[in-house]
């Protein structure tokens, strides 16, 4: 069975996880995530749209919260969730510490493609107009395609 579905045990259902990394955002902290077309800067940034992203999620089910690498260097999380009632999404998130403990960058992956472009459709909604509009799509064929040494492609 794929670990994006969840177990279905509404016991194992978080519904107001609020992880401690996200208090102590170093000034240029960054996150990139496969729902997101660039990378954001910024701790307001960073805290304004994981504060939505929060709202699409009808819960979170935790196979693993915990420290990553080295001691002291960074923190992982991998769940499983429902967005909107509508679509099964999982996720792996990485979080890598400065030197003065801080965050410094955020990567986030999630699975399957279509609750991915489903996110990323649902963000660019709320965004639409904002300064943040700029790293989600409602169009999943106008998504530039990075490719090496600067180029772009379009899918």
């Amino acid at each position: 069975m794929a670990t994006y579905l969840g177990s279905g045990d509404e016991g194992r259902q978080n519904r107001d996880y609020w992880p401690a990394w996200l208090d102590q955002l170093a000034d240029d902290v960054t996150m990139e995530a496969s729902v997101m077309t660039g990378i954001v800067t910024g701790p307001e940034a960073v805290r304004t749209i994981l504060g939505v992203a929060k709202t699409l999620y009808d819960y979170q089910e935790f196979e693993f919260v915990g420290p990553y690498g080295e001691p002291g260097h960074g923190f992982a999380e991998d769940y499983s969730a429902q967005v909107k009632g509508v679509a099964p999404i999982g996720s792996i998130v990485v979080v890598r510490y400065n030197e003065a403990g801080q965050t410094q960058h955020i990567i986030v992956s999630h699975r399957p493609l279509g609750s991915v472009l489903l996110w990323s459709r649902l963000m660019a909604e709320h965004f639409a107009g904002t300064e943040y509009a700029q790293y989600f799509s409602a169009d999943p064929g106008s998504v530039p395609v990075p490719a090496l040494h600067g180029t772009q492609v379009h899918a």
